[in-house]
């Protein structure tokens, strides 16, 4: 997971939500929200490389409409192809450790989808800032 700073310009990583079982992790999600004051979840969308939806991608539009259900903020599918491979080559540039790396992947493809995100709502938006108080979370 990952939040934006409250003009929604940078993305940085928050946690690893490990997947139990709906209820958990919808209520994990919630309180996530609620904490951070959040006004817009964006869910990353694994399409893969040639634009099919396979089981994940399924999966995760099945999450998203079980989201919108449970949150009072909008819910957003966020292509999400790279980002791993991005997040990867990254920590490998850091130095990381092979064991220090798989835990941070997660996180910094959180971070690379929400500033994905981000970067095509600012232009969505003609470049204007969204101000607030309040975060995105990925």
């Amino acid at each position: 997971m990952a939040l934006s700073d409250p003009l929604r310009l940078t993305a940085r990583a928050l946690t690893t939500l490990r997947h139990r079982d709906w209820e958990a992790d919808a209520r994990a999600i919630r309180a996530l929200v609620e904490q951070h004051e959040v006004t817009e979840v964006v869910v990353g969308h694994p399409i893969r490389l040639g634009g099919q939806r396979g089981r994940a991608a399924l999966a995760a539009e099945r999450a998203v409409e079980r989201l919108r259900r449970a949150l009072r903020v909008p819910v957003r599918l966020w292509d999400e192809r790279w980002t791993t491979v991005a997040a990867r080559r990254t920590l490998v540039e850091m130095n990381l450790s092979r064991r220090r790396r798989g835990a941070a992947v997660d996180k910094m493809a959180a971070a690379l989808i929400l500033e994905g995100f981000l970067e095509f709502d600012r232009r969505e938006r003609g470049g204007a800032q969204s101000g607030g108080a309040h975060d995105g979370e990925e």
